[in-house]
């Protein structure tokens, strides 16, 4: 407290935030933080043993592709993944060619984890030779890495590939065992170099990071408890976006916190009592925002697909470990390093900070875009809103039902070329057939019935197991088509139909038409689950109905104008096929939860600020004290998703680009201008049906800026 005003009556929130900040309790909570890393680190290494990858990991549970999966484990005693080997000479097959392809089978088989090899088999054309080799689930990688050294040491002009599901899901795994590492490299350069700029000093950026790298170490550790423990489903994916999420959230509450912090450096004697009132004026929107995001995240478990459902609980794992770090970590070592930390710009008390202008004209860019909102408030939400609902045009564009296997990734992977050269030369479903399993009993039927369906080119020999009998059928069309998808659904109308087979049908291509499925379950059930949870939270926060009504209204506009405009350039720009068929859904939960994130920071300081200046005034205050915080949090947040681009993933490359360009659009457009300018035309309405709808500011308390407890 400073000498020069009168000490305020303190509140329980105060007293809890004095004792975080506190001369002697500082050093008690960073030596829990340092304990619990301790106990807990050496677990967040351990997350990438609990990954599951498999097809498993991302189907829908109770699926028909699902039941087969587990069917299947009753005619082989290991789990198998099948690698197609294609050789192809354009100028047709040799003799040394068919040598080779033969010598190679005794070899293939002698690989770790590989099972008895097929063939090779040569095409009708000529031009090309098949070889199947099943490879049990141990270490798929390293099995088709080995494969692949062998066949391409052929004679000169054959060319070889690995392909199928073990070569596709190798080259994933590939990009998946590197995600961690090179996401917490890229993340963390991101925030190190954008917080040199904001704070413009070379060591405050530090204390940030540190409280940022302890909470992304605590959060690897609870999702690997959960993992281990609760049966939570991770995988890549899930993984790589939590190392971005918690930096990026982290690194949003950093600035907010360091923002409130240097205020009350100006008003505050003490830097104790400076971050007492900073962390209890700053606290109550990061732990709103945190709420929001983490409750719309675990919305995701009343999915049906195990990857979706997955994700939420990671994800709000992340969010609520970088909300307790923080709340605590971060507050104790600012006041254990002191002002210095500041420096050159180190912020002194100044009795004129008291004043709403001295503070106010610290900030001359926001101060003129808060000045220009009063001005002209009609004509800039009127303005900006046509400008995202142009954009939401492009939702035309949007192709969302799944991606082929050459469209999974940015470029071609040895997987990609081979089941190309299969398609040109084999039945196109070659490699990735139909799987039908049903009663031994029902044998014959379910033969004939599966044999004359339109669309199958070709049926293997029974394999019988436990009163069970599996059929292999190999699809005229490409496994990742939409004909395919269609021979799926009449395959298994006509197999559901045979009198006492019980026979189900799964495969490559009916996982993924149930995946895409469940996925539109998912974003029918979803979306309007988490947009009511929202409005719920920021009702209570705001004591208002009409302004987190305009809050979510422009916080869905603003997910559909980025989603429009990625599905533009996500087709004409990236050249990109489409989306995931989960795309939709998290891109939703991921603009919406965070894009409400920046309305709350503006909107729960206007609402303070209003209750001494009046609601119009209390816009532009807010306005111009948050702007540079909310916008650089906005720059930091999109930087760190921005690194999901970078990945040779579509699906992530994807996920990383919508967001940052979404996060951007709201920090820019939509918290800095449409929002303001729209709850600055209809004035103290927005606080309707609370107290400040009603009530003027009070003189008094507009005349000077006294902490509060």
């Amino acid at each position: 407290m400073s000498a020069h005003s009168p000490a305020p009556p303190r509140s329980r929130a105060h007293r809890l935030a004095s004792l975080i900040a506190g001369r002697r309790t500082k050093w008690a909570v960073l030596a829990l933080w340092i304990v619990l890393l301790l106990a807990l680190g050496p677990l967040a290494g351990k997350l990438g043993d609990v990954e599951k990858n498999d097809a498993a990991a991302w189907l829908p549970g109770g699926a028909e592709s699902t039941q087969v999966v587990k069917l299947q484990e009753q005619f082989r005693k290991d789990e198998t993944m099948l690698a197609v080997v294609v050789y192809e000479r354009p100028g047709g097959i040799t003799a040394a060619d068919r040598t080779k392809a033969a010598s190679d089978v005794g070899a293939l088989q002698h690989l770790p984890g590989a099972q008895k090899a097929q063939g090779p088999f040569p095409s009708k054309d000529g031009k090309a030779l098949q070889t199947l080799v099943p490879f049990t689930d141990e270490d798929v990688t390293g099995a088709v890495d080995g494969a692949r050294d062998l066949v391409k040491r052929g004679p000169p002009g054959l060319n070889a590939h690995v392909t199928g599901p073990a070569g596709g899901g190798a080259d994933q795994f590939e990009v998946f065992k590197s995600i961690d590492g090179f996401l917490l490299m890229a993340a963390g350069i991101v925030v190190i170099v954008l917080l040199l700029i904001i704070y413009r000093s070379p060591v405050l950026w530090f204390v940030p990071v540190l409280s940022a790298v302890f909470a992304l170490g605590l959060a690897q550790s609870v999702v690997y408890l959960l993992a281990k423990n609760a049966g939570l489903t991770v995988n890549g994916q899930s993984a790589g976006i939590l190392t971005v999420l918690v930096f990026g959230v982290a690194t949003d509450y950093a600035l907010l916190l360091v923002a409130r912090y240097r205020e009350e450096l100006h008003r505050h004697e003490d830097r104790h009592e400076a971050m007492a009132y900073a962390l209890h004026r700053a606290a109550p929107a990061v732990i709103a925002s945190a709420a929001t995001v983490a409750v719309g995240l675990l919305c995701l478990l009343l999915a049906d697909m195990n990857s979706t459902a997955g994700m939420g609980p990671v994800a709000a794992a992340g969010v609520l470990t970088a909300l307790a770090s923080m709340v605590t970590l971060l507050p104790a070592l600012l006041v254990i390093f002191g002002r210095w930390l500041f420096w050159p710009l180190v912020p002194r008390y100044d009795a004129k900070y008291l004043k709403p202008e001295a503070y106010e004209a610290e900030h001359g860019i926001w101060s003129r875009v808060a000045t220009l909102v009063g001005k002209h408030p009609r004509a800039l939400w009127v303005g900006t809103a046509i400008g995202l609902l142009a954009l939401t045009f492009g939702l035309g564009s949007l192709k969302a039902d799944g991606l082929s296997d050459a469209g999974q990734f940015t470029g071609r992977p040895d997987s990609v070329v081979g089941s190309e050269i299969v398609a040109r030369h084999y039945p196109a479903g070659s490699g990735a057939p139909a799987v039908v399993i049903g009663k031994a009993s029902a044998a014959g039927p379910l033969a004939a019935t599966i044999g004359k369906t339109r669309g199958v080119a070709e049926l293997s020999r029974p394999v019988a197991a436990n009163g069970l009998v599996q059929y292999e059928a190999t699809l005229r069309d490409p496994a990742d088509s939409k004909a395919a998808q269609q021979t799926i659904d009449r395959l298994r109308d006509a197999a559901h139909a045979v009198p006492s087979a019980d026979a189900k049908v799964g495969g490559t291509t009916a996982t993924a038409l149930d995946i895409q499925r469940a996925s539109d379950r998912d974003n029918k059930v979803i979306i309007p689950i988490v947009l009511s949870v929202v409005l719920l939270i920021l009702i209570l926060l705001l004591r208002a109905l009409v302004a987190p009504l305009l809050m979510m209204a422009t916080v869905v506009l603003s997910f559909l104008a980025s989603l429009g405009a990625c599905a533009l350039i996500f087709q004409h720009g990236f050249g990109f096929e489409g989306t995931d068929t989960g795309f939709p859904l998290l891109a939703f939960i991921f603009l919406v939860a965070l894009g409400v994130d920046y309305n709350i920071f503006l909107m729960h300081r206007v609402r303070e600020e209003s209750e001494a200046l009046g609601t119009r005034r209390g816009i532009q205050r807010g306005l111009t004290v948050t702007g540079g915080v909310i916008t650089s949090a906005g720059l930091v947040l999109a930087a760190t998703f921005a690194a999901l681009a970078t990945l040779p993933l579509v699906s992530m490359a994807e996920m990383g680009f919508v967001v940052a360009f979404g996060v951007l659009l709201d920090t820019l457009i939509v918290r800095s201008l449409l929002l303001p300018a729209l709850s600055y035309d209809i004035g103290r309405r927005i606080w309707t049906p609370g107290r400040l709808a009603r009530n003027r500011p009070s003189p008094e308390r507009s005349k000077v800026l006294e902490p509060v407890g």
